[in-house]
């Protein structure tokens, strides 16, 4: 616990070079509080792209079956594809990631 740390050093140290101490506790704090931020970036920018691919295959479920039932002849795997790429363009994620995004990003 970087509190209890801090308070040892304290203890520990000559009121003389007690300042040093305390900046060179501060600026360690920093650094970990820095290498966090890069670490929860790294994360969110993870989680973001899971948001995106389960909102494009939430989407697809619904809208390609649709096209399945709506066309009376057999579709083929171009058409398919095809719908496919449509839906990742229009699955709305987008407009989802830029809503979530500002509540999971430290600021």
């Amino acid at each position: 616990d970087e509190m209890n740390r801090i308070h040892q050093i304290l203890l520990n140290t000559h009121s003389f070079f007690q300042t040093g101490a305390i900046q060179r506790w501060i600026g360690s704090v920093i650094d970990k509080i820095e290498h966090y931020k890069v670490e929860h970036q790294e994360v969110l920018k993870e989680a973001t792209t899971l948001l995106e691919l389960a909102l494009w295959k939430a989407n697809l479920d619904i809208n390609v079956g649709g096209i399945l039932e709506q066309t009376e002849v057999r579709t083929t795997r171009r058409q398919l594809k095809r719908a496919r790429k449509e839906k990742c363009v229009t699955s709305g994620a987008s407009i989802v990631i830029k809503n979530v995004l500002p509540f999971l990003k430290l600021e």
